[in-house]
């Protein structure tokens, strides 16, 4: 057990070079490695700088490195462009796909009392702690779990046992996951290590992924003041102390406190990254205790061109839409198709406002019909971003035609909020 490398500060910014060397010394004090998989994210953490670190690891390796499982969770499976794109020189064989509905392996059960207990009383269910086969059954000497520590929705900050257990991990397990989360609070939960899914995670962790051979790799990315990223920290370890570590740099690089709630705010989506609103509500998460009552959400997404990245969510979604947290409750409780898909519903509250804030969505590829269907309002997306063009928004604050517009640029790489909804 320990912690192979710990570099980073608010205003560090590290080099490729200086990662590549950073990795390969920690890589060395391992010990002779034969038989590795490398588990980084997938082409929606492309920021991550993981697919470089992937890189890394292939060149430290050579052909020791047996396989490549992108931790893709309930996303769909990378095309082999983006793979060209986020790990080149990689050889494509070395990559398998995880299916999180038959690729699973139940390690064993989180107890019912101790979710009981972590959610305050608001579920009484075991959680199963599920992961890839090729994880728990690969006979690996080394498991390479690669990614960045950043504040996410579902679990407070991602990363570390989520990337094995949620990313890698199984229907069952993420649904619950996902409405653990949700019913618990997300606004209670995001930007913080110590949260009830986490403590699920972490008991998961301690009772039945001792055995495997797990080294996380985890950086934290910021934005530089002329809007480029800067990676600001590595933290390479085998127990939970990296990852607190990671998390401790990253709610000071990564969480913006603003100085007055937002009436207006712009979000642009990254084709490269979101193709969907399963992925794009990040827009949502992100920025929703930023914003003032009755303030309005744009959120400009010219990849985005279906609801769920899963077939079987993606009808979930258009079925019963973002209607906020009672209506959704109530359709699980009425609605057996949605209450055999707990992460669905999780997701249906996640991306609604809860009447607080209007949401327009401004997709490339969904008709206005689609998206009022599930609740949003709609917005030409050619009208809206040569309106609000993105390639002329700073990050931040903006004085566009008389009014004030806040602009975020990416989303998944921070989390704002005024001080207001933090009491």
């Amino acid at each position: 057990m320990g912690l192979y490398c710990s570099v980073g500060a608010v205003d560090a910014e590290l080099t490729p070079q200086q990662l590549s060397e950073l990795l390969a010394e920690s890589l060395g004090k391992l010990g002779q490695r034969e038989h590795v998989l490398a588990v980084p994210p997938d082409i929606t953490r492309l920021h991550s700088q993981a697919g470089m670190l992937t890189c890394v690891a292939r060149e430290y390796f050579g052909d020791r490195l047996k396989a490549v499982l992108p931790a893709i969770g309930t996303h769909a499976a990378m095309t082999p462009s983006q793979m060209d794109h986020m790990y080149p020189g990689v050889p494509q064989e070395l990559f398998k796909v995880h299916n999180w509905r038959t690729d699973v392996e139940t390690l064993g059960e989180v107890p019912a009392e101790f979710v009981y207990q972590q959610s305050e009383g608001k579920l009484n269910v075991a959680w199963p702690a599920q992961t890839n086969r090729l994880i728990s059954q690969g006979g690996f000497d080394l498991i390479l779990s690669i990614g960045q520590v950043v504040p996410h929705e579902v679990i407070g900050m991602a990363n570390y046992n989520k990337n094995i257990l949620v990313g890698a991990g199984g229907r069952q397990g993420i649904n619950l996951s996902h409405y653990l989360g949700a019913v618990y609070g997300m606004e209670r939960i995001m930007g913080r290590a110590e949260t009830p899914v986490r403590a699920v995670l972490n008991y998961a962790s301690d009772h039945f992924l001792r055995e495997l051979p797990i080294v996380y790799v985890q950086t934290v990315v910021g934005r530089r003041a002329d809007g480029g990223l800067a990676v600001r920290g590595l933290f390479i370890g085998d127990d939970v102390e990296c990852f607190h570590r990671a998390a401790e740099l990253s709610l000071k690089v990564n969480f913006e406190l603003v100085a007055e709630p937002i009436k207006k705010a712009v979000v642009y989506l990254d084709p490269h990254e979101f193709h969907s609103t399963w992925l794009g509500n990040k827009a949502v998460y992100r920025t929703r205790m930023a914003l003032a009552d009755g303030a309005e959400l744009i959120i400009l997404a010219p990849a985005v061109r279906e609801f769920g990245e899963d077939k079987c969510i993606d009808g979930l979604i258009r079925k019963y839409g973002y209607r906020g947290t009672p209506a959704t409750l109530a359709a699980v409780e009425a609605n057996e198709d949605l209450a055999a898909e707990l992460g669905a519903a999780a997701h249906l509250i996640h991306g609604s406002s809860e009447g607080r804030f209007t949401i327009t969505w401004c997709p490339g590829q969904l008709s206005r019909e689609e998206i009022e269907g599930v609740g949003y309002q709609y917005g030409n997306y050619a009208e809206m971003s040569e309106h609000y063009n993105p390639d002329k928004l700073s990050h931040g604050y903006n004085q566009l035609d008389g009014e004030e517009v806040f602009f975020v640029s990416n989303p998944g790489l921070g989390l704002w909020a005024h001080q207001s909804r933090l009491t």
